[in-house]
């Protein structure tokens, strides 16, 4: 642990800030960030104008737009502020390789032999205020031995807060006794508090001495020490609120009341337990680009620039074992336009031959305008893929001779098909462990789903070839075959019948149709020839009466 320096980045107004970083406002309005909690609309993110004008975090929104009838609201949107902190994860890679996320609005980083590198730890504190308001980001920074530190630093220390009266500066004591005070000597101080760094644009930037945790946390709340706000009122009814209050505890009667996990956060904090810095994984991206001399407009240079493209775009695919899903073409217009095309694949590929057909299919759809000047192919998602095992020379020999695989052309054709009509336009159906006719079939995406491995199941009897939701036919309402009946504006006269089929419902789903009643189902042959499926209702929401549920071919 010794030497061991962390940075803590808090962005207190991360959501408000970043919708008004895309509204780019002349004259700054007051925002807030809205998002529903228990059924009620609540402020969970202010701009520095909302604060301004009076209103507070959790407030409700009806009280908030009450105080200021000029507060703009916007929803909460998680993914997209999920997304802006791992844009400023890659930002704060030129202070540390080490940057660690700290969900929703922070950032952890390792700034252990990095400080030097930017003029040393004020330095660095400098120059994150100085970009985050280029970046119009509030900001509040702090420097400690651990991460339990630097965090609770950064979120509960007040920059330009009075130090304790130490008697060290001539200024606390009081007048009649400043012609007897003493400065101190060093070691019977017991070390100096955070000191604030002057940065332009932070709300807080300090920086604790290194070695006096103790000092620089005793004096902040207990919620800095990353407690459940239940554990923290249990100790604030005993008297305990600032971290200084529990140091000196018997540390078992501590466990005991209030859990192991309260000990843990205190030693992480003050250097005890270890803590480490665990950086996210940068994603896996896939892109070529090829940039070319003169503009080209012609389809064909196009397609030969795609031919160039691939094989080393297939490449890096191979090398972490990944297949694409989804393809990304763009071309770069001279005029500073920009034409796209994207395609998916029924299942994920590395090889340039499967890719290649389903771009062709759409680059028609790329404008050159003036001139294409350079061409990029991205992989949008991507899937792991195996490597088929070799086969020996009998296996190859017969696999020749009988044909491609038989899944591939199905896939190459779903891929086609929904590069034309969209990918999730293009169904297939499943069979459904189920004994009602409606449900024996799932419909599912043919691209995200693997075909039914063997023949389909057989039903426990004829089922028509068009089946439908049960329309009423206008009949005597006895559960005897009518003669004579009418369905769809038309008259039939019954020619011949089997039946009834008698089916239960299942009474495990919530079918309103089915619940509590059963089925007999008739074949009927009309003598215009038509074959019709009948079933006479003795339940649920069709009761009572005869419905046409599909037609026979």
């Amino acid at each position: 642990m010794a030497g061991r320096r962390i940075l803590s980045l808090w962005f207190p107004r991360l959501a408000a800030e970043r919708v008004a970083r895309r509204r780019g406002d002349v004259v700054p309005t007051p925002l807030a960030v809205v998002d529903d909690r228990n059924g009620a609309q609540v402020l969970v993110s202010l701009s520095a104008e909302a604060e301004a004008a009076g209103l507070a975090l959790d407030q409700p929104l009806r009280d908030a737009t009450a105080i200021c009838p000029s507060l703009l609201t916007v929803p909460a949107d998680p993914p997209n502020e999920a997304r802006f902190l791992m844009t400023l994860r890659r930002w704060a890679g030129r202070f540390s390789p080490w940057v660690a996320d700290e969900p929703p609005a922070g950032l952890m980083i390792d700034l252990t032999g990095a400080a030097h590198l930017h003029g040393g730890e004020a330095g660095v504190l400098a120059r994150v205020a100085e970009d985050c308001e280029g970046l119009g980001l509030t900001v509040r920074a702090a420097i400690a031995d651990t991460p339990g530190a630097a965090w609770a630093l950064a979120r509960y220390a007040r920059a330009g807060v009075a130090p304790l009266r130490s008697g060290d500066a001539i200024d606390q004591e009081a007048r009649a006794t400043r012609s007897r005070a003493a400065r101190r000597r060093g070691w019977e101080r017991g070390g100096n508090l955070p000191r604030a760094v002057t940065a332009r644009g932070a709300e807080t930037a300090l920086v604790a001495p290194p070695g006096r945790l103790h000092e620089a946390l005793a004096d902040l709340p207990l919620p800095a020490l990353r407690l459940p706000a239940d554990v923290v009122d249990r100790l604030a009814r005993l008297g305990l609120r600032r971290i200084g209050d529990i140091m000196g505890l018997p540390r078992a009667a501590l466990a005991r009341r209030f859990g192991a996990d309260t000990l843990r956060r205190l030693d992480q904090a003050l250097g005890l337990e270890p803590e480490p810095v665990s950086p996210a994984r940068p994603p896996m991206h896939f892109a070529v680009r090829l940039t070319l001399p003169d503009p080209i407009g012609l389809r064909s240079d196009v397609e030969a620039a795609l031919d160039r493209l691939l094989p080393p775009f297939c490449d890096k695919l191979k090398a972490r074992g990944r297949g694409v899903r989804r393809v990304l073409f763009q071309g770069f217009r001279a005029d500073g336009g920009v034409a796209s095309v994207e395609v998916g694949l029924a299942r994920a590929t590395d090889s340039p031959d499967r890719i290649r057909p389903l771009l062709h299919l759409k680059l028609d759809q790329i404008d050159a305008g003036l001139g294409i000047d350079c061409l990029r192919l991205e992989a949008l998602a991507t899937e792991a893929v195996s490597a088929l095992q070799h086969r020996g020379q009998l296996e190859v020999t017969a696999q020749a001779l009988a044909g491609p695989a038989p899944g591939q052309p199905l896939e190459d054709l779903i891929g086609r098909l929904g590069a034309r009509l969209g990918t999730e336009a293009v169904l297939r159906l499943h069979p459904a462990d189920s004994h009602v006719p409606a449900k024996s079939a799932k419909v599912l995406m043919a691209a995200w789903s693997q075909p039914h491995d063997g023949p389909w199941p057989a039903p426990s009897g004829p089922r028509p070839l068009v089946m439908f939701r049960p329309e009423p036919v206008d009949a005597p309402e006895t559960p005897d075959l009518p003669a004579r009946f009418r369905w769809r504006r038309r008259e039939f006269t019954l020619r011949m019948a089997a039946g009834p089929e008698r089916l239960q419902p299942e009474w495990w789903f919530e079918d309103p149709d089915w619940r509590g009643g059963t089925r007999d189902y008739w074949r009927v042959e009309a003598e215009g020839g038509e074959r019709l499926w009948l079933f006479y209702g003795r339940g649920g929401a069709v009761t009572d009466q005869w419905y046409c549920e599909g037609v026979f071919s």
